[in-house]
């Protein structure tokens, strides 16, 4: 069974990570496009939509079998994890911001400029690459 639910808890990592790189990416769009345009518009379904069907239920897999996981590893006391477990409540908290811009933009409420979601978007990539690191290198 703990291969099964590894293999789920990677899929979902995937796929939350996936909507994690694309969602500041279609901000940084969606600034450019006027308010109330049908490409602002449509920016809005599409950002609803990632949160809603992908990002929200691909983190909450994540948790969830990552839970399972540390519980059925034991790991829960090893220095790798503790590193990874509060990156992984720091990517959760971007993941919060994230909806919560996505809701300034639903609203037309949005005041930041394109570039400064484009730097958004690189926070997902480092915490990815420490976590990474972290579970396979396992350096403490």
């Amino acid at each position: 069974m703990y291969e099964w639910i590894k293999a789920l808890h990677v899929i979902a990592v995937i796929s939350w990570m996936a909507a994690m790189l694309y969602l500041p990416r279609l901000f940084v769009y969606h600034c450019e496009a006027g308010k109330g345009s049908p490409q602002s518009e449509t920016f809005k379904i599409m950002e609803r939509r990632l949160l809603r069907f992908i990002s929200n239920p691909a983190m909450a897999v994540t948790w969830l079998t990552g839970l399972w996981l540390v519980y059925a590893g034991a790991f829960h006391k090893a220095g790798w994890f503790i590193g990874k477990f509060l990156l992984v409540m720091v990517m959760s908290a971007a993941h919060g911001l994230f909806a919560k811009w996505a809701r300034e933009f639903a609203e037309d409420r949005n005041t930041r400029p394109a570039r400064f979601y484009r730097i958004a978007n690189e926070v997902p990539t480092l915490l990815m690459i420490a976590i990474v690191v972290l579970v396979i290198v396992k350096p403490f």
